[in-house]
């Protein structure tokens, strides 16, 4: 139950001009040839942007020029659940270039803002995002009864499966650090990724960081092997896809356009089919491998990526035990039974907005679900989530955080949509940091 209501404020309130970490929307949409610069602005009356079901919120729509307060105006908004219904729109006037609306959610989620300010070809558009009460959200569907037991089916088809690694030698970009080409078997398709080490590790002496990829078709990337490589850690960046790396651009965008096109939702009408399964087993693969080289420290194995990536990061740690710490930001991935319980769904969208859900489609999507995966995961783990990310929204990242149920932190990236902002990456190499500290003091108590 949503109950949204709208006002109009002549004042400017003083406790509303902090703003240091207020909801502030990306802007787009200003005419390149615009000779005054137009600002759109859209911010909530709670610093951490945090409340309680029933409780007011008041997002604050400003418009600037040239770095002043515009004049009079008019700027339509549109609240609504997270992007999706129930829905209340309306036009509201600019005073000093100030405006405010006014909305409540019943129900713990996310209330959204949409601004939207028009002259002649301008249009400007302003988000901001309310959590209410999220640590409250629960997953849309339970697990499978047999969740477990498909994933440990799978894993067995995997392990028989030799990994048949070969570690080619490539040039390193950095003195101290030696690299390689790594290639490794699976089902459906192999590994493919970059391998970076300090020159001269001894043996156990390395925790692993395995770093995977977003959406998108793409070599795996050494240079991030060999940055998490030169501050002392046997790095493996591995691409999505098993493809061969460090072809030239036009081999990946073909495949884009082709074969890969509709990778995210190919195979959606069984659990045997969908494309992430052979994505996923390459994480446990990855793993082995990893894992069989005799610089491990033989104890840490963190699984690290955002997006896609901070799916596959979730993935990981619910289907490999030998994970012991996962950063997930901005995941993907995330609650893909939304739709039926009239909340909005993560990327891939398998179930897109307003559309009647398939019954083998809901059937399948289940054993690839973040929430299911967290819920099974026995590792800690760390997430940032984006207040106004309209691609794996709050909502959805919210439910599979709460399914977590080992030592877990968020980043409340309130004024980001789907990125990683300074803030967000910063908190994510920090968190990184603080698991490696906790293990070699846990390692020196023994």
């Amino acid at each position: 139950m949503v109950a949204m209501k709208t006002c109009f404020s002549w004042r400017v309130a003083l406790g509303l001009l902090v703003a240091a970490c207020l909801a502030v929307a990306p802007l787009q949409g200003a005419a390149a040839d615009t000779k005054a610069r137009e600002v759109l602005t859209a911010t909530v009356d709670h610093a951490d942007a945090l409340y309680l079901r029933g409780e007011t919120v008041t997002f604050t729509i400003r418009l600037a020029i040239d770095g002043k307060p515009a004049g009079d105006g008019e700027v339509q908004w549109t609240l609504t659940q997270d992007g999706v219904d129930p829905k209340r729109s309306g036009r509201v006037a600019l005073s000093d270039g100030r405006a405010t609306v006014t909305g409540t959610l019943e129900t713990p989620g996310f209330l959204q803002c949409r601004a939207t300010w028009k002259s002649g070809e301008t249009a400007l558009t302003a988000l901001a995002g309310a959590g209410i009460e999220p640590t409250a959200i629960r997953p849309s569907q339970p697990a499978p009864d047999d969740f477990a037991t498909f994933w440990a089916a799978k894993k067995k088809v995997l392990a028989a499966v030799p990994v048949n690694a070969r570690l080619t030698p490539v040039p390193s970009p950095r003195e101290g650090v030696e690299t390689f080409d790594v290639q490794a078997d699976s089902v459906v398709s192999g590994v493919s990724a970059y391998l970076a080490r300090p020159v001269g590790a001894k043996p156990r002496t390395l925790p692993i960081i395995l770093t995977v990829h977003g959406a998108g078709v793409n070599s795996s990337g050494l240079t991030s092997a060999v940055g998490w490589a030169k501050d002392g850690m046997l790095a493996m960046d591995m691409n999505a896809h098993g493809l061969p790396n460090g072809r030239e651009r036009a081999f990946y965008e073909a495949l884009a356009a082709g074969d890969l096109k509709d990778y995210r939702t190919a195979g959606r009408t069984s659990r045997e089919t969908v494309y992430f399964l052979g994505m996923y087993l390459r994480l446990i693969r990855a793993i082995d491998l990893l894992t069989a080289q005799p610089e491990w420290d033989g104890r840490t194995v963190v699984v690290y990526g955002s997006s896609q990536g901070g799916a596959q990061a979730i993935a990981a740690a619910g289907l490999d035990e030998r994970v012991t710490f996962f950063v997930a930001g901005v995941p993907a991935g995330c609650d893909h039974t939304g739709s039926l319980s009239g909340r909005i769904a993560g990327w891939p969208k398998f179930i897109p907005t307003g559309t009647a859900a398939p019954p083998e489609v809901v059937t399948a999507v289940r054993y690839y679900d973040g929430v299911n995966f967290a819920a099974q995961a026995k590792a800690p783990g760390f997430f940032t989530v984006g207040f106004i990310d309209t691609t794996c929204p709050p909502t959805s990242v919210y439910a599979a955080y709460n399914a977590l149920r080992t030592k877990k932190d968020i980043f409340n990236d309130i004024p980001s949509g789907h990125t990683n902002s300074p803030a967000a990456g910063k908190a994510m190499r920090e968190a990184v940091a603080r698991h490696l500290a906790d293990a070699r003091r846990a390692t020196d108590r023994r």
